[in-house]
């Protein structure tokens, strides 16, 4: 079981998350299968954490079991306590800044790909693709497809404003996603609201 580091942000510590997975079979990011379990959620999907996993089973062509089906399963509920704190606790699944700078940019990179696999598989569960995403959501995702596109190569290790541009991205991407998540559930409890109406009217 993954544990919170003490005085940190991040809900499970990247390299453990990324032996769990090598060990598993799965050559897959933890950025990314981070960002797919915060894009679904950040699209209104449903909070129970069985449903988490087989979405996001679904949405990266996974096959998650075991010991590391708990472990996400953990990971997708405590994402979506994070997000609902409204910026106090949520952060995305990031190498620390011991790896080089350019892993941490492709790994920004896969957490923004998660995220959009994510976002979509959830709006293809709901049925609500011809809605008009809430908020500023739609400016969002076309932002995080940008991200996701992010070269690492680019980087270079001892440009100072190189690791700026990268901080900056980070708490961008913490922010909107947390603006994506309240949105839509906001946009969910005004849905629910107008159904109780016209029950009520029946």
């Amino acid at each position: 079981m993954f544990d919170r580091l003490p005085g940190e942000t991040d809900l499970f510590v990247f390299d453990e998350v990324a032996d769990q997975l090598l060990e598993q079979g799965v050559a897959l990011s933890p950025s990314e299968l981070h960002g797919c379990l915060v894009g679904l959620l950040a699209a209104g999907h449903s909070e129970d954490p069985g449903a988490g996993l087989a979405a996001v089973n679904q949405a990266l062509e996974l096959d998650l079991h075991g010991d590391l089906a708990d472990e996400v399963m953990q990971l997708y509920t405590l994402s979506g306590e994070a997000l609902a704190e409204d910026l106090f606790d949520f952060c995305p699944l990031l190498p620390d800044d011991s790896h080089e700078l350019a892993v941490r940019t492709q790994c920004l990179a896969h957490w923004c790909q998660g995220f959009l696999a994510g976002f979509a598989r959830a709006i293809a569960v709901s049925g609500t693709g011809a809605e008009t995403l809430p908020g500023d959501s739609t400016e969002i995702l076309r932002d995080f497809a940008a991200m996701a596109q992010a070269d690492a190569d680019a980087q270079q290790e001892d440009d100072e404003d190189a690791e700026n541009s990268y901080a900056e991205l980070v708490e961008y991407m913490r922010v909107a996603a947390v603006n994506v998540f309240l949105d839509s559930r906001a946009r969910g409890e005004e849905r629910d609201k107008a159904a109780r109406g016209q029950d009520s009217l029946h």
